[in-house]
């Protein structure tokens, strides 16, 4: 077994919540959003964790941007990368925080982020407030393209995850950002797929940077 320890350093202070109805501002409302959506995409239900240890990745990239996202959030995380298996060897890249359980931003970041997404409420509000909602829109298909079972076919654009909360965000967001989506149980998993041909571009592309947020 070889593995390699990092560290991420904070480029901002900590977020220091007062409590369960603080809200984040924008920008760190879309870096804790986008993080919360890619420790859901590879969450197993039942499965307990070393208490440090916010997530495990198969992708070297998810792991990254999430120890990104976490250092801008003012809770910087120490990267492993394991190899590990026997005939098949394959990678493991872990992030572990100082301090044992989920960060109370990451909490906030989904529960803030899936409410501006899903809350019938929101339609037709006003221009900022849509772009908001696009720019989170476009942070749930990133980190799930980047964490999630990538599911391409032709015809389709695709990703496997057992989450069903993540699995509606997705669809409404590939909706907020031009494309029809749906989803699908398959084994063990929900399939959340958009047509191929421009659909698909539309979502690959949109996801590919942050959208700027309107001030």
């Amino acid at each position: 077994m070889v593995w390699s320890t990092g560290a991420y350093a904070s480029t901002r202070p900590p977020l220091r919540p007062s409590g369960s109805t603080s809200l984040l501002d924008r920008t760190s409302l879309a870096d804790a959003f986008e993080a919360a959506c890619l420790i859901r995409c590879i969450q197993v239900e039942g499965v307990r964790q070393p208490t440090t240890m916010v997530a495990e990745f198969s992708s070297e990239a998810a792991a990254t941007r999430l120890a990104e996202l976490l250092a801008r959030l003012g809770t910087p995380a120490r990267s492993e990368r394991i190899t590990a298996g026997v005939r098949r060897r394959y990678e493991l890249h872990r992030l572990h925080l100082t301090e044992p359980g989920q960060p109370a931003v990451l909490s906030m970041g989904w529960r803030q982020g899936r409410t501006a997404l899903l809350d019938p409420a929101a339609v037709g509000a006003s221009a900022p407030r849509n772009a908001r909602r696009q720019a989170l829109a476009a942070a749930a298909w990133r980190a799930a393209l980047l964490a999630a079972g990538r599911h391409v076919r032709t015809t389709i654009l695709g990703v496997r995850i057992r989450d069903t909360e993540l699995a509606a965000v997705l669809v409404r967001s590939a909706q907020l950002l031009g494309s029809p989506a749906s989803v699908a149980p398959r084994s063990g998993c929900l399939l959340v797929t958009v047509p191929g041909g421009p659909d698909k571009e539309r979502i690959l592309r949109r996801s590919a940077q942050p959208v700027p947020l309107a001030s």
